[in-house]
């Protein structure tokens, strides 16, 4: 079972919407440019390897997946979303 993922259009369904019925989803948005995005994600990513599995870490670079950043409303970033 994967702790961390990198989230696209052709697997957000299964790892966003249908592995959130089987455990928690942790839906990081973030992109290149965005420093408080880089301060973040290594700390979010401490706690899925600590937490072994209880919940994904779903990383959505909103720059290349904006579709799917628009789906959820996101209009700043960092962005965390639970599912």
């Amino acid at each position: 079972m994967q702790n961390i993922a990198e989230i696209t259009l052709d697997n957000a369904q299964s790892l966003l919407i249908d592995e959130s019925f089987n455990r928690l989803v942790v839906v990081d948005f973030w992109a290149d440019w965005c420093a408080p995005c880089k301060a973040l994600m290594p700390i979010l990513e401490k706690l899925a390897s600590e937490y072994q599995g209880a919940f994904l870490l779903a990383k959505v670079n909103a720059d290349e997946q904006n579709m799917i950043s628009s789906q959820f409303g996101v209009r700043s970033l960092p962005t965390v979303i639970l599912i």
